[in-house]
């Protein structure tokens, strides 16, 4: 028999209508199990009040990784995750582990996907 080899691939995540805080707190909990772009490190402390805030950065997702302890919003957060479908769904078990969330919508392809998750504190 053959055996299949790993190959890491980057999921695209997108956090929307949360403050800098949150949106810290989430991508601190994926930066302790993936490599990352550290695309959020440099946007401001204060966005413009009343604009709509999107915060992004991608994630290089491997199948072993650190567990991620349960962990406090102050706020729900909307998170889109974006990639090949097995890395997707190995960061939303991630995710469920340091948050509970709630599925809100899932676009399915041969080589890719997108999922639409609420997070909230556990």
């Amino acid at each position: 028999m053959a055996s299949v080899e790993w190959h890491a691939e980057d999921v695209m995540v997108t956090l929307t209508g949360i403050s800098r805080d949150d949106a810290g707190v989430v991508f601190d909990v994926l930066h302790h199990c993936y490599r990352s772009d550290d695309a959020y490190a440099g946007l401001p402390e204060h966005p413009l009040e009343g604009h709509p805030v999107v915060w992004t950065s991608t994630f290089e997702v491997t199948p072993s990784h650190p567990e991620p302890e349960p962990t406090a919003l102050t706020a729900p957060i909307t998170a889109d995750l974006q990639g090949c479908p097995c890395q997707v769904e190995l960061m939303r078990e991630v995710l469920a582990r340091a948050f509970a969330i709630e599925d809100h919508g899932k676009v399915a392809g041969d080589q890719e996907r997108e999922v639409e998750l609420r997070l909230v504190s556990r």
